[in-house]
C-alpha cells in the first residue's frame, strides 16, 4: 500500500483518506472531500474521519454506513450550535476487501468511483451507482461488488487531486484514467509506491486549495490452504465429529497449543447457533497474523455479552468465549449474521519482522494485548 497526503496551506477544507483493519482479515478503505472554509469547516474531516472508523467496527456494509454517516452529517450541518453554516457539503466513498472471497464492496456519496488496475496492465472504473453527497439528508446508496484478481491495485484519490482551476474536476478524472493508462503500458504493472508517485506529482496542483489525497493499494487473496469450512448439521452429535475436524486441521496448521480454547470457542458458538437457529450453520477458520474462527448461522439476532447472576442458569458462555478470545464480535450478513472471535498465534515474530495491521474494531476481551505476529505457518 502506498499512501501520498499533502496537507493545505490555506484554511480551506479538502481531501481526507481512511485505511481501516476489520475483522476476518477484511480491510476498509474510505475517502472523501469536504467543501467550505476556515478552522470549523477543516475541522468537519475530523469529524467524518472519526465517525466513519466508529461505523466501521460495527461491520455495516459500504451502502448502510453512508446512509449513517449521511444522517450524522445533515444532524450536525442543521443543529443548533457553533458548528452551523460552515458545512457545504462533503462526498465520500467506502471500500471493503475481503480477502477470502478476493471481493471489493463499493459505495460512494457524490465521489468519484475507484480505479482498478489489473494484473494484466488494464485500468477500469468500475461501474458503482453514484449516490448523493453528504449531507443532504435525502441520501440512497447503492453497493457494487466485484472479484478482484488477485495482486490488482485500488485506486482511491480525493477531489482536490483531480480539480483543475477553470475546468472543473471532468478535466482532471480524464488525465488520471490517461497517467494510468499510461504507467501500465509504457512501464508494465508496477507497485503502488511506483504508481502512486507518478499519479501524484503529475496531478498534484501548483496551489492546492485544500489537503489533497491519494491511496493505492494491492490485494492480496488468502490462500486455499490458509482456510478451512465446514457445513454443520442441526444435530447435537455434529459437535464432537466437529471438534475432532478441527483438531486434525489445526495440528495441520502446526497449532495445536490452540486446540483446546478453540474447541471450547467453536463448542459454544455452534450449540448456540443450534439452540437459537433454525436455519444452515456454517464454520470457517482463518489462519494468516491470528486464528479466525467464524459461525455463520441464518437468525439476524445479534448476542450481547453480559455479566450472569449466580442463580442464572444461563448466559455465560459468551464470557467465557470473551474471555478465551483476543477479541470477539459479529455482524449481520445476507443471510444472518456471523460471529467472530480471533486468537494470536503462539509463535514469536523475529526481530525486524514488518509490522502486520492490527485490527482496530470489534470487542477486545479481557485483558487483551495487542502485538505483531508471525503469519500461519503452512
Amino acid at each position: 500500500m502506498a499512501v501520498r497526503y499533502r496537507p493545505a496551506r490555506s484554511e480551506t477544507s479538502g481531501d481526507w483518506i481512511e485505511l481501516i483493519a476489520l475483522s476476518e482479515n477484511r480491510v476498509a478503505m474510505a475517502v472523501g472531500s469536504v467543501v467550505g472554509c476556515g478552522p470549523r469547516a477543516r475541522a468537519w474531516i475530523g469529524r467524518l474521519r472519526g465517525a466513519v472508523r466508529n461505523l466501521a467496527s460495527t461491520g455495516l456494509p459500504p451502502d448502510e454506513l453512508l446512509g449513517r454517516l449521511d444522517h450524522l452529517a445533515t444532524r450536525w450541518g442543521r443543529g443548533p450550535d457553533e458548528w452551523q453554516g460552515f458545512f457545504r457539503g462533503a462526498t465520500c466513498l467506502y471500500a471493503i476487501y475481503d480477502p477470502v472471497s478476493r471481493h471489493c464492496a463499493v459505495s460512494r456519496a457524490g465521489h468519484r468511483p475507484p480505479a482498478v488496475i489489473s494484473p494484466d496492465g488494464r485500468v477500469d472504473f468500475p461501474d458503482v451507482p453514484a449516490g448523493p453527497p453528504l449531507g443532504l439528508g435525502s441520501g440512497s446508496f447503492t453497493t457494487a461488488e466485484w472479484e478482484v484478481p488477485e495482486g490488482s491495485q485500488l485506486v482511491l484519490y480525493g477531489h482536490g487531486l483531480i480539480q483543475r482551476r477553470l475546468q472543473g474536476t471532468d478535466a482532471g478524472f480524464g488525465l488520471l484514467r490517461r497517467l494510468l493508462s499510461q504507467a501500465a503500458t509504457r512501464n508494465g504493472v508496477v507497485g503502488p509506491e511506483e504508481t502512486c508517485a507518478a499519479v501524484f506529482d503529475a496531478l498534484l496542483p501548483v496551489r492546492p486549495g485544500g489537503p489533497v489525497a491519494l491511496m493505492v493499494a494491492r490485494t492480496r487473496g488468502m490462500q486455499p490452504d490458509q482456510v478451512a469450512d465446514w457445513d454443520v448439521p442441526a444435530q447435537p452429535t455434529a459437535v464432537a465429529d466437529l471438534r475432532a475436524a478441527v483438531t486434525r486441521q489445526l495440528a495441520h496448521w502446526g497449532l495445536s497449543d490452540l486446540v483446546f480454547t478453540t474447541e471450547l470457542i467453536l463448542s459454544e458458538l455452534v450449540s448456540n447457533a443450534m439452540r437459537y437457529t433454525t436455519g444452515p450453520i456454517h464454520l470457517r477458520l482463518l489462519c494468516d497474523h491470528a486464528l479466525t474462527c467464524e459461525v455463520f448461522d441464518s437468525s439476524t439476532a445479534i448476542p450481547h455479552l453480559h455479566q450472569a447472576s449466580t442463580t442464572d442458569e444461563s448466559g455465560r458462555g459468551l464470557f467465557l468465549v470473551a474471555r478465551l478470545a483476543e477479541r470477539w464480535g459479529a455482524r449481520h450478513t445476507q443471510a444472518g449474521k456471523v460471529i467472530w472471535t480471533e486468537q494470536p498465534l503462539p509463535q514469536t515474530p523475529s526481530a525486524g519482522m514488518d509490522a502486520r495491521p492490527v485490527a482496530t474494531t470489534g470487542h477486545p476481551s479481557q485483558g487483551s494485548r495487542a502485538g505483531r505476529y508471525a503469519p500461519c505457518p503452512v
